[in-house]
């Protein structure tokens, strides 16, 4: 351990011995730590759904990147994506497109 890492790990293993001491905080991190890796697993089994389904989309024609575009926009609240809207548009006719 470097210098630096030295001081943090000494305070970590204090801290954690100090936590509701004994075997009721070991069952509470393992517990907690159990939960956190079963959404990781349950998150890339969703991003493996999303990615069938864009290739799903692609493969019947349509254009995945404006799709993506799509689900940003409709995640925005009505006045921002407005507003966002008028910002290009005013920028557009500034540089003359």
């Amino acid at each position: 351990m470097d210098r630096n890492t030295a001081p943090k790990a000494a305070a970590v293993e204090a801290e954690a011995s100090g936590l509701e001491s004994g075997p009721i905080a070991a069952e509470r991190l393992r517990s907690l730590v159990e939960r956190i890796e079963r959404l990781e697993e349950e998150r890339r089994a969703l991003a493996g759904d999303i990615r069938d389904v864009y290739a799903e989309a692609k493969g019947a024609g349509f254009d995945v990147k404006v799709m993506r575009q799509l689900i940003t926009i409709r995640r925005k609240e009505p006045a921002e994506v407005e507003e966002q809207e008028t910002l290009l548009d005013v920028y557009r006719r500034a540089l003359g497109m």
